[in-house]
């Protein structure tokens, strides 16, 4: 069927081809040795016409099209049924009269004149796709020039030629012969400037070049008078019908064209003007020529209105592109969220000035900016960082150039020497103390200063400042430190630290031991306290208060700490298998405020539970006063886990400044009080102040605790004398080294194996 379809139009161009070849036959052999009357010259026209007539309307009923494209070609349908009609009553009269010359009636001429005139609203109102509203007026001015272009090249060589002919040509054939060339040069002009339409461009041009068959006969009629009738008629107007079919077939076999520019059409058409205006000047001077004069101006001021378009536009492209070119130079060197200079810029600002002379960098870090973030959420984080940044500028002032390096980390590079920058580290500590951000956000920094003379590396200034800033932050954060020599060394040995850490993480250097948590009354081991510890293959054991801080800020805490419940599940699971479900109450790891932030902290208890069987119940979380206060998403976490059965523990409790409202929010089960609150306890008559405070801390403590059904351990206990008055006081749960040491499970093991063997032994004495 497709084949078919393709096959069809080939025809219709096939039998146009053949009526206009036959034709020329036999106009050469009427020329040459008088064959035939001259009178069949006039049945070429109207026999093409129809095959025209006939492909479009075959087109019409073959090939689906957009309502605008069949609009399209049924006016060019009216155009070939109009023009053959006419044609064909020009024959038929013809063929009255001969061998006189043919006299049609006037109607005749209007049917050829009217199928022109509705091919020229055809041409003018072809869709040819959507553009934009200023491409569509620079396209029409386009079209204006070389429509004024084409129709003077032909008023110059075929039509006004015809109108001053000697010959007594009637008016409608000149008429007929000028909307012919107005067709010709709307249609070659129309289609200069096309987008892609629903109508092949090929094919509106090949209509519009079928007039130019009457252009021609215009031509040899201006110049031989009525002796050019007969090869007009044989030789020209079979043209045009053939010029129709060719333009059916591109219709049939028509696909949406990429958009495209003739930008030369313009051009040309200027040179064209050139043409017969030379021969204007160089000739007579006459009222065509004057004519051809005119239409040469108006070309001319037509082009210069589209060149002074076409520099108003190249202006507005190279201010667009020096602005975009601006834009991006400004993205590359700033900062997108702050507005602030990145940190490419600040390094090249950095270098120029140590190659100048000495400079000053101050690094400037939030401190717990992570929390902000994980607890209120990244919008409000970055409305905070865009509100330091806006602090950091109006502090720093002319004195320095302000810039955020990436996170919460911002940089100020002071090049006057005249400025002291320990005066400017205070001013941005003061500025950023305050309430920042429309969130009203109480924050912190921490800065780092380090200044170089002249022709140091750059690199060795940040490092510097790096250093100073990590110093500010050991030492709680909140304030300012200024590099010296020798301050990098307990820096890279933290730094290896962390190294060190996350390898032993991977060769599994960690073990975890256990202090047991005994029954004051009974003496009995009824829970166990997990805690970490390091067996470092070169350094041996290292202490964990110097390991957790390492861990806790390079953020290994989190996988050292899922280590650390999944190995105390599986430790205490094995310990309820071997000695029964009720040989132990309590097994609890401690859990970091990274661990609670860490959004995948549910889910990696409840698969430690899950793989170990241990029950919910039976683990412990415990979490510091300074780890619970730390905003809404790590009380969800609580929550959740205090909805899966596991209990939470608060540790060290006393020692924060909300411990009292804690527990109304926070769903704890066990309270542990702090060490600092047993020592000294013993004492009858405390010999300080601070001492009978302690001891009052810990009587409210146990008060409260039976208040709320909470229960309550008591750490640090060294001696028995401690545990004597711990237990007048209502304490039954303790820890400390004077009950048990931290130990191996083994330890461990053995310690409830003989806690079994006495209870077996009771129970036979009992029996």
């Amino acid at each position: 069927m497709t084949e078919l379809r393709r096959g069809r139009p080939r025809r219709y161009v096939l039998a146009s081809a053949t009526v206009a070849g036959l034709s020329a036959v036999w106009y050469l052999a009427h020329a040459t040795v008088g064959a035939g009357p001259s009178v069949l010259a006039y049945l070429a026209a109207p026999a093409g016409t129809l095959v025209g007539a006939i492909s479009v309307l075959a087109l019409l009923r073959s090939v689906p099209m957009e309502a605008a494209a069949r609009r399209f070609w049924l006016l060019i349908l009216v155009l070939e049924a109009s023009v053959g009609l006419g044609r064909g009553i020009q024959a038929g009269y013809a063929f009255a009269a001969y061998p006189q010359p043919p006299q049609p009636p006037f109607w005749a001429s209007l049917l050829s004149a009217v199928g022109l005139v509705v091919a020229i609203v055809a041409i003018c109102f072809v869709p040819l796709g959507a553009t934009a509203r200023a491409e569509r007026w620079k396209r029409r001015l386009d079209r204006a020039i070389a429509f004024t272009g084409c129709f003077t090249l032909l008023w110059f060589a075929a039509l006004a030629p015809l109108i001053e002919s000697d010959d007594n040509w009637p008016a409608r054939s000149k008429l007929t012969v000028g909307l012919a060339i107005v067709m010709s040069a709307i249609g070659i002009s129309r289609v200069a400037y096309v987008p892609g339409g629903p109508v092949d461009r090929a094919a509106v041009r090949l209509v519009a070049c079928s007039g130019l068959a009457a252009a021609g006969y215009a031509m040899v009629a201006a110049h031989a008078g009525h002796r050019a009738t007969i090869p007009s008629l044989a030789l020209l107007l079979p043209l045009g019908p053939l010029l129709i079919c060719l333009a059916v077939a591109r219709q049939w076999r028509h696909t949406v064209p990429r958009p495209q520019r003739d930008a030369w059409l313009p051009y040309l058409a200027v040179i064209a003007v050139d043409v017969p205006l030379v021969a204007t000047v160089f000739g007579p001077m006459r009222w065509p020529g004057r004519v051809v004069v005119l239409l040469a101006v108006g070309v001319t001021l037509l082009a210069s209105l589209r060149q002074f378009l076409a520099y108003r536009e190249n202006q507005r492209l190279i201010r667009c592109q020096r602005e975009s070119e601006e834009r991006l130079r400004y993205d590359a060197t700033h900062d997108s969220l702050t507005g602030l200079v990145n940190r490419a810029l600040f390094r090249d600002r950095l270098s120029a000035a140590l190659a100048a002379g000495p400079a000053t960098v101050i690094l400037v870090d939030l401190d717990d900016f992570k929390t902000v973030n994980d607890s209120l959420g990244h919008n409000i984080g970055d409305d905070l960082l865009v509100a330091v940044a806006a602090a950091l500028r109006d502090a720093t002032g002319p004195d320095g150039l302000t810039a955020r390096l990436g996170g919460d980390e911002f940089a100020v590079l002071v090049t006057d020497e005249a400025v002291d920058p320990e005066q400017l580290a205070g001013r941005i500590e003061t500025v950023l103390g305050g309430s920042l951000s429309e969130h009203r956000l109480l924050m912190h920094a921490s800065a780092g200063i380090a200044t170089a003379p002249a022709g140091t590396p750059l690199d060795h200034v940040m490092r510097n400042a790096d250093t100073a800033l990590y110093a500010a932050k050991q030492r709680g954060g909140d304030n300012w430190v200024r590099f010296t020599a020798g301050m990098e060394r307990p820096v890279v040995a933290d730094a290896q630290l962390g190294a060190d850490l996350r390898r032993g993480l991977e060769a599994s250097e960690f073990r975890v031991v256990y202090q047991p948590l005994v029954d004051l009354h009974r003496n009995q081991v009824i829970g166990v306290e997990a805690l970490v510890r390091w067996q470092h293959p070169v350094r041996g054991m290292i202490s964990p208060a110097e390991f957790i801080p390492v861990a806790e800020r390079t953020g290994l805490i989190v996988p050292l700490g899922r280590f650390v419940l999944r190995e105390t599940c599986r430790q205490a699971a094995a310990w309820l298998a071997e000695f029964g479900p009720d040989v132990l109450q309590k097994a609890g790891p401690n859990v970091s405020a990274r661990q609670l932030h860490d959004p995948d902290f549910v889910d990696d208890v409840r698969a430690a539970l899950a793989d170990s069987g241990l029950p919910g119940s039976m683990l412990v979380l415990e979490l510091t006063e300074s780890a619970v206060l730390r905003g809404q998403q790590v009380s969800r976490t609580l929550h959740e886990l205090h909805d899966m059965g596991v209990r939470l523990a608060l540790d060290d409790f006393g020692t924060g400044e909300s411990s009292l409202s804690l527990l109304r929010a926070f769903p704890a089960s066990i309270v542990k009080l702090d060490k600092s609150f047993v020592d000294g306890i013993e004492l009858d008559e405390p010999d300080t102040p601070e001492a009978a405070a302690r001891q009052a801390v810990a009587r409210a403590v146990i008060q409260m605790a039976g208040a709320l059904d909470l229960d309550t351990v008591a750490e640090g206990i060294e001696n028995e004398e401690q545990a004597e008055r711990l237990r007048r006081l209502g304490y039954s749960l303790g820890q400390g080294f004077h009950l048990a040491e931290p130990m191996s499970p083994e330890l461990v093991a053995a310690m409830l194996a003989g806690q079994r063997r006495v209870e077996a032994a009771l129970g036979a004495e009992a029996a």
